[in-house]
């Protein structure tokens, strides 16, 4: 461990789970500022671009918001980034991205932002090529012997308490530190079978074959000699003149050996060779005045500095395996000094082979650069391969926090307790309107709304559609925008629940004028064989509105939502007396006929069953309806527990709306049945035990695919040897070994299309879970509204966020806040991260424990002192159970005869593993 340590002057974590390496890091002015301030510029494996600018407001402070200049998803991996002038008829920089089949080059540049937004920055792309070969690494410089006349003035410098000053260079100038402007960059490309691609800014030169090349190596070039500098699979150092690489025989054209030598081309003949016995981690070439420059490598246990004709100016064994390193010049007259991290998270700096210098880094770093950054010159930057990103300096400033000294002053107790008791006012006039400001009333700029078609297209626009023999109906819904004022840059996205898709989803106004109308038409229709959990769409417009500081306009959104219409999934089918899943209804009025609730649905074959109806989904599910002759009940059954849920919300809202036409007011659903949630339960372990299957065919496919690449891997190496050898039936096993890895991904898509309608499957049933209980304790809309944030958190399940986890700690927060039963419960702390949990026990008895409370007279409110309702009466669809640590294990004698149909959770020690579907024994 090292006595001082890098001060940390800003730093970061990019993404989540994103890797980087020696070429995804680079400081220089991007934009074009001309201020000398470099930006630093960071591409991942992910695919990720990012642009800083760090403004730390003290020493050591993290990334704030307006740090991150730019951040853009480009899709492929990024293996390197670099900075020059690669655009022909310009002397701007230009940022060029290397991919694995791919070079981009961009231009950066940044506008002023609206209102307190900040400024904007965005890239352009302003060429790219796309490879033949799969890349490696890359250099760029002025290739064809275009030398600088003087080295470069501006650099930066770290003194140190050692009384030694070390010249550390600006990483905006080229990694060679060669000369002042060129007129241009050509860039180099070496592809993983050793070829070299060189590219004339927007047009492609040639390529060339590397003789003997294997496995590709770092790669630089020297400006001085004109020569590309590499480190080959046989562990030396080759140098190659560019002239010779023009001259010789095009890659694309090569021919074999022997025929090489009667051919017009020349053959590819190395400058100059040097064996250094290990491989290289990385080559930089350094000048330190007009005539002489030296090569620094970097090998797995030494680094060695030569000469420009491969001489070996001084070597150093290192005593820790190197991760990194960057040379650059001393002051003092023919010394060289060199930063070099290692994967002892250390920062070791030498000059030629004299330790001078030793500070403890946070991470391991994978690449390391030096640069000027507002303002202050000779910021180390470094990157771990985990995404770690810090600027620091040297220093020995020791890390003991020093307590600042109290100003004595006199207290005034009657100003305090004034000011306290305003406090708690405050808070409490917060508590009583639950945390609902009043919003600011204003004429709306833009109106949005949506008309739905009473009846079925005549046509039906339904395409590729997966449902069966039926005939897939669909619905045109209109869409209107009346706006006030002139508007720009209006999109209207809409959105339906799967498995309804839309004809036409997106909708563009470059620019509306002002008392403009505009109405756009497209079709819904279902496309899986399974039933949505809702028949409600949003339409979302967001548009610019232009000001007179902002012409460009501030950024807006406005949403309307419609409701589609039954018969667009459900056709009238035959009523079935019989059915696994019954919910009986209670209302206060007397029974309506159905065939004045269903108009459209009435069977023509029974003329005079007006109390009983059926329904028959598009998927192939049935559904009957039986309204009571005698009593104020309607009864809702069916095969399925999830398929109960829109016809028993659509009879409620069409009840509601016949009662509203008659002008009663007072009309209202009740709900004294026992709660299904043994059948809840069974949805919810099906789709765990998926989320389940997912993860271990994910992980299986891993280990197949790194199986295919260690065979594909030895093959290659035997294909590439002289000496021919019997392959020992790896071909076969690559064969074999290919078939599984298509087996398994194909049953990872099929585990996924299964989770993908388990959940919405779930989330129908969890709809229908919070109707009952809001119909059974008669729960306001507000209370209703916070049942349906706790358990429908997620629009899409991911492996990495799923339902089970998100919901299990919403209810345990409704359990230890507003429905606790002391303040020991509101003590409790929950985990603050979210992982899958082992089974569903915990979150099934969560869920009853919720119940309980409610029946219990609990209510659910945001306020945190609300006071305690009065106890209600169980209709008898509850039992209490053993409750989990939220609450003290005391069972009330009186309450043991309900929830009747959840014996199984009355269990106080629960089996150490179960299957997802089994549930626990009785």
């Amino acid at each position: 461990m090292s006595l001082f340590k890098a001060r940390d002057w800003w730093s970061t974590v990019l993404g989540e789970k994103e890797e980087f390496d020696q070429g995804c890091l680079c400081l220089a002015d991007v934009d074009n500022t001309g201020n000398g301030q470099d930006k630093i510029i960071v591409g991942s494996f992910m695919g990720y671009l990012r642009i800083f600018n760090p403004h730390p407001v003290k020493t050591g402070d993290g990334a704030q918001a307006e740090d991150l200049l730019l951040e853009v998803h480009l899709r492929d991996p990024i293996l390197q980034v670099e900075v020059g002038k690669f655009v022909s008829g310009t002397e701007m920089l230009h940022l060029a991205v290397l991919h694995s089949r791919k070079l981009c080059v961009y231009s950066v540049s940044g506008t002023l932002g609206n209102v307190e937004h900040g400024n904007q920055y965005q890239i352009k792309l302003m060429y790219e090529h796309n490879l033949q070969r799969t890349a490696c690494n890359m250099t760029y410089g002025s290739f064809g012997g275009v030398k600088a006349n003087s080295l470069p003035k501006s650099s930066a410098s770290l003194r140190l308490p050692l009384g030694t000053c070390f010249q550390v260079p600006s990483c905006s100038q080229s990694r060679e530190l060669l000369g002042p402007n060129l007129c241009r960059d050509l860039i180099c490309i070496q592809s993983m079978d050793g070829m070299l691609m060189v590219f004339e800014q927007e047009s492609y030169a040639f390529g060339r074959f590397l003789p003997g090349s294997l496995l590709p190596g770092p790669l630089a070039y020297s400006s001085r000699t004109d020569s590309f500098i590499t480190v080959s699979s046989c562990q030396q150092v080759e140098s190659y003149k560019y002239q010779v690489l023009a001259f010789a025989t095009d890659a694309d054209k090569r021919q074999e050996t022997e025929q090489q030598k009667l051919g017009s081309g020349k053959r590819l003949v190395v400058d100059w060779t040097l064996n250094i016995g290990e491989q290289a981690l990385d080559i930089c070439i350094v000048s330190f005045n007009q005539l002489a420059s030296s090569v620094f490598v970097l090998g797995e246990r030494n680094f060695f500095c030569l000469k420009d004709n491969g001489q070996i100016r001084f070597m150093k064994k290192l005593d820790c395996s190197p991760s990194c390193f960057l040379p650059y010049c001393s002051v003092s007259e023919g010394t060289m000094n060199t930063l070099i991290g290692n994967h002892n998270n250390m920062l070791h700096i030498y000059q030629d082979v004299t330790l001078k210098w030793a500070t403890q880094l946070p991470h391991i770093p994978v690449a390391v650069r030096v640069g000027c950054l507002h303002d202050l010159k000779g910021v180390i930057v470094t990157l771990s391969d985990d995404g770690h990103l810090q600027c620091s300096y040297l220093g020995t400033d020791p890390s003991l926090f020093q307590a600042p000294k109290v100003e004595s002053r006199e207290l005034h107790y009657d100003e305090l307790d004034i000011e306290l008791k305003e406090l708690q006012k405050i808070i409490k006039d917060v508590n009583k309107s639950q945390g609902i400001w009043p919003v600011t009333e204003r004429e709306d700029d833009l109106k949005v709304s949506a008309m739905v078609s009473p009846n079925v297209d005549s046509v039906s626009q339904a395409t590729d559609v997966e449902v069966g023999i039926d005939l897939i109906p669909s619905v045109t819904v209109k869409v209107t925008l009346q706006n006030r004022l002139a508007l720009q840059k209006a999109k209207l996205s809409v959105y339906v629940q799967p498995p309804l898709v839309l004809t036409c989803d997106q909708f563009t106004f470059e620019f509306m004028a002002p008392e403009m109308s505009r109405t756009v038409a497209f079709s819904v229709y279902l496309k899986g064989s399974y039933t949505p959990p809702e028949l409600e769409g949003n339409a979302v417009v967001s548009y610019s509105r232009p000001s007179d500081r902002n012409p460009d306009g501030i950024p807006r959104v406005i949403q309307c939502k419609f409701r589609l219409p039954l018969k667009l999934i459900c056709l009238p089918g035959q009523p079935s007396k019989t059915a696994s899943h019954k919910l009986t209804i209670d209302t206060n009025k007397s029974p309506v006929s159905l065939l004045s609730l269903f108009p459209g649905f009435a069977n023509q074959s029974e003329d005079g069953q007006v109390n009983i109806m059926g329904f028959r989904f598009l998927g192939g599910s049935r559904v009957t309806l039986l309204a009571s002759k005698t009593s104020q009940r309607y009864r809702i059954q069916s095969e399925q527990f999830e398929d109960l849920w829109l016809i028993t919300n659509e009879l409620i809202i069409r009840l509601q709306e016949y009662f509203e036409k008659q002008g009663i007011k007072d009309f209202a659903c009740s709900f004294s049945g026992s709660m299904p949630l043994q059948e809840y339960f069974e949805l919810i372990d099906h789709h765990f035990e998926l989320r389940i299957n997912g993860e271990k065919l994910e992980e299986l496919l891993s280990e197949r695919a790194v199986q295919f690449r260690a065979i594909q891997r030895r093959l290659l190496t035997r294909f590439k040897d002289k000496t021919p050898a019997p392959l020992q039936h790896l071909d076969t096993l690559l064969d074999g070994t290919y078939k599984q890895v298509i087996a398994l991904a194909d049953a990872v898509e099929e585990n996924q299309d299964n989770l993908f309608q388990s959940f919405t499957k779930l989330r129908s049933a969890t709809h229908l879970v919070i109707l009952l209980i809001g119909l059974w304790q008669k729960l306001s809309p507000d209370q209703v509204a916070i049942l349906e944030a706790a358990f429908l958190p997620l629009q899409q399940d991911t492996q990495e966020l799923g339902w089970e986890e998100t919901v299990d700690a919403a209810i345990s927060h409704l359990l230890k806040t507003c429905l606790s039963k002391s303040s020991k419960e509101q003590a409790l702390n929950l985990s603050s991260q979210l992982n899958i949990p082992k089974d569903t026990s915990r979150l099934k008895k969560h869920i009853t424990l919720l119940c309980d409370r409610l029946a219990k007279g609990g209510r659910l409110c945001l306020s945190t002192d609300a006071t305690a309702p009065q106890i209600m009466v169980m209709p008898g669809g509850c039992t209490t159970i053993p409750e989990s640590d939220l609450e003290e294990r005391s069972i009330e004698q009186d309450s043991t005869e309900l929830f009747t149909n959840h014996k199984h959770l009355n269990l106080e020690t629960p089996l150490p593993e179960v299957l997802p579907l089994q549930g626990l024994s009785e």
